[in-house]
């Protein structure tokens, strides 16, 4: 461990940088010299010794501002990402809202008017507390974005891509050279992309959010966020420090957890994605849908820039619009039997929600909008629980 002297070797191929892919599947994989092991520890402890002369053994003294299991899972995620440094935190929300507490009090932010709705009512919060200046833009509009930057007043461009839950798809890239011509920063929610499929920091970002909750833990039963900064700068910095006063961490075995789930992030992802695009290929068109949302249907309006900017595929995630309405969609939510009624995303079972329920009576998600997260079962078996639901409506 750190400051002993059997220093665990990490395992590295002849290459200098290793593929993403073996970076995943080899997430915090090195051979302690003592055991042989080659599954990382996990470091429960939170308080750290001082040696004989009062100095640091570990570069904390205390788990809130370090540990050496979340170091592990850190490195992982900045090489993934291809960024400087990355920050796990107790939850996507924890994350989102250090970052947030970043930006000055008075300045604006544009933002896109259907997104993660939590995070959007933290902005509109912030709005109300601390005379956050908020513009909502129509994502689905490729020049929406440019006319709700402020030059000179706005700090923050957030975005994701693709947006949940209709899945329209923004230029990354076009995106940040929009926010840094008007002197802002763009922070980019890619949970649903995860970095197997894009890589924001290298289209220009300069933060990448993602609730790890989701696809990188990939098992529904770890609750973390991540932040990703493409430069360690003073922002990034002030971000460090808020986590440790605000106690934002998440525990040991959390990281843990996340270390052994993205050693198959790669897999899943794949394999979801690939299942997405045949069950909306199947559905496209249907007699009981208005739509299928999906960016991999070469009907869709972002379907060449989502294929520009993701690499492999389009991801797990979709909607479907069932034709007559909320109670339609709702009969048709409850109707499925391998689609599991519950909220969330990302894990290796597949999910339906009516997201207008969800996210409340200020939602601006259409009311026949079913979520669709795609899981890895047997495709076939997929399409025809959606076939069966969508015959009693």
């Amino acid at each position: 461990m750190a400051g002993t002297n059997s220093e665990p070797e990490t395992i590295m191929t002849k290459n200098s940088k290793p593929a993403p892919r073996t970076l995943a599947a080899q997430a915090g994989h090195y051979l302690d010299p003592s055991t042989g092991a080659v599954t990382p520890p996990i470091h429960p402890s939170t308080t750290y010794a001082r040696d004989d002369n009062y100095e640091t053994i570990y570069s904390s003294t205390y788990s809130r501002d370090g540990n050496p299991t979340y170091d592990q899972l850190e490195k992982v995620l900045a090489e993934l990402d291809g960024g400087a440094d990355a920050k796990v935190f107790a939850s996507g929300m924890a994350a989102i809202t250090t970052f947030l507490e970043t930006i000055p009090t008075g300045a604006h932010v544009a933002a896109p008017r259907i997104m993660y709705h939590g995070a959007q009512d933290w902005l509109r919060r912030l709005a109300d507390t601390r005379g956050l200046g908020l513009t909502l833009f129509n994502a689905a509009d490729p020049d929406a974005l440019a006319g709700a930057v402020k030059p000179g007043e706005t700090a923050l461009v957030w975005i994701e891509s693709p947006v949940n839950p209709t899945w329209d798809v923004i230029d990354v890239a076009a995106a940040a050279r929009t926010a840094h011509d008007a002197g802002a920063v763009l922070g980019v929610d890619a949970t649903v992309a995860t970095p197997v499929l894009m890589r924001p920091l290298e289209m220009g970002a300069d933060m990448v959010f993602h609730s790890a909750t989701k696809y990188l833990n990939g098992h529904s039963d770890v609750m973390a966020g991540v932040l990703v900064t493409n430069e360690a700068d003073a922002r990034w910095a002030e971000i460090k420090k808020l986590r440790t006063l605000m106690g934002g961490i998440c525990g040991p075995y959390e990281a843990w957890l996340l270390l052994r789930g993205i050693r198959t992030l790669h897999l899943r992802v794949e394999r979801a994605s690939e299942n997405a695009l045949a069950i909306a290929r199947h559905f496209d068109g249907h007699e009981k849908l208005d739509a299928v949302l999906y960016p991999g249907l070469e009907s869709h309006p972002g379907h060449a820039i989502a294929k520009r900017q993701m690499d492999g595929g389009f991801g797990g995630m979709m909607s479907i619009q069932v034709a007559g309405g909320a109670e339609q969609a709702k009969t048709v939510a409850t109707g499925t039997r391998l689609f599991i009624p519950a909220t969330s995303l990302g894990g290796v079972e597949s999910l339906i929600e009516h997201r207008r329920t969800v996210e409340g009576p200020e939602s601006a998600v259409p009311e026949n909008l079913l979520r669709l997260s795609v899981g890895i079962e047997d495709v076939d078996d997929l399409i025809g629980d959606l076939d069966a639901a969508l015959q009693g409506v």
